[in-house]
């Protein structure tokens, strides 16, 4: 009989712990989630030339898991254009780092050389690297490139913040 109790409270236990580190796991793996699209564009003068940023794009993540990620990134002066783009295709791995409430991502690519090869880039050498980082606060979701591998021949994406609710865009 005494085997058969300590049997019980052994199993109830155990289920407490799950339960437990069931509820205490849930609020860190929702806030380690993000799913938006969003839609920019912003005309500025830069020494007296009119430039054009238009930004479009997806991000769909679940933790470190990728389940959609797809970003296109134009600058358009008056004689010519430049654009950078990332998607799936590119062999993109994610790591995401919690701070207090925010969620922070760093997506990279896996072989960024080949990645750059595939999409024709090799007369411009602006570097193999290519670095994204999602940073959310609250509602805003700041995107910070460092990305030339897939720039073709221009520098870099777009450094930008996109509010979640709204989709309102700001370039930095």
């Amino acid at each position: 009989m005494l085997s058969t109790m300590r049997s019980g409270v052994r199993r109830h236990s155990a289920l407490l712990l799950f339960i437990l580190g069931a509820v205490l796991l849930t609020p860190l793996s929702q806030a380690q989630q993000l799913q938006t699209k969003f839609g920019c564009n912003m005309t500025r003068d830069e020494d007296g030339e009119k430039v054009i940023y238009g930004d479009t794009g997806e991000f769909k993540l679940d933790g470190e898991r990728i389940e959609a990620l797809r970003w296109e990134s134009a600058l358009y002066r008056p004689t010519h254009g430049f654009e950078c783009s990332i998607d799936t295709s590119d062999d993109p791995q994610a790591e995401v780092e919690q701070d207090g409430d925010k969620s922070n991502w760093r997506i990279t690519l896996k072989d960024p050389v080949a990645a750059r090869h595939q999409r024709g880039y090799d007369f411009y050498n602006h570097g193999m690297n290519c670095s994204i980082r999602l940073q959310r606060d609250g509602d805003k979701l700041h995107v910070i490139p460092s990305c030339p591998a897939l720039c073709g021949s221009r520098g870099n994406f777009t450094e930008l913040s996109v509010d979640l609710k709204t989709g309102e865009c700001s370039y930095k």
